[in-house]
């Protein structure tokens, strides 16, 4: 009887093979890791901005972030209470933009975190398959491949320093919101 299923990896002769392209193959997972590292390191930098948005202690914002149990739900808070809370339109713009560049990283994270890994039949990682199912002319078309050549690995070392200036940009940018929510702080008690 036929099958659908695709044929089953010859698991002994990857293994055999694995060690002479292991060094490949195990700075493609250190890249996944740091792009995961940063980019986790970098949306936990958000939980300070909910701590100065709603003039709360930094275990109240973090059991507020947490509790959200996505990435797109705690931005959309960041986002409405941004809308809300910051008058200054200079600092309503550099926390958008500091939001827009973390999505843009989000979307790259995701794809190394939600596909699947194609292998040659050396063990070698030729391939990702993004898990991501989408509507192209009224059909739907499961995710894209694409390989993991060296344009792939110069791309993943960019989203890598693009994290990178991300982190310092947001720590750079909390002192500016704090002295934004303080003044505005000030202003309120002045008329009360």
């Amino acid at each position: 009887m036929p099958t659908r299923l695709p044929p089953r990896p010859g698991f002994e002769a990857i293994e055999a093979a694995a060690p002479e392209t292991a060094s490949r193959r195990t700075l493609i997972l250190a890249l996944i890791g740091n792009i995961s590292f940063s980019w986790s390191n970098n949306e936990s930098m958000f939980i300070y901005v909910l701590m100065l948005l709603l003039d709360i202690d930094q275990t109240s914002a973090a059991i507020i972030f947490s509790t959200l149990n996505t990435t797109r739900a705690r931005l959309d808070l960041v986002q409405r209470l941004a809308a809300a809370n910051i008058a200054d339109k200079q600092v309503a713009s550099q926390l958008e933009n500091l939001v827009e560049r973390f999505n843009a990283c989000t979307k790259i994270r995701n794809e190394f975190n939600h596909c699947m890994y194609a292998l040659n039949d050396l063990g070698e990682i030729t391939h990702t398959h993004s898990m991501k199912i989408s509507e192209v002319r009224g059909r739907l078309k499961f995710g894209a491949v694409r390989p993991v050549d060296d344009d792939r690995l110069k791309e993943m070392q960019g989203i890598i320093g693009d994290l990178k200036a991300l982190n310092r940009d947001l720590w750079n940018f909390l002192p500016v919101l704090e002295n934004h929510v303080a003044r505005k702080g000030e202003a309120v008690r002045q008329r009360g």
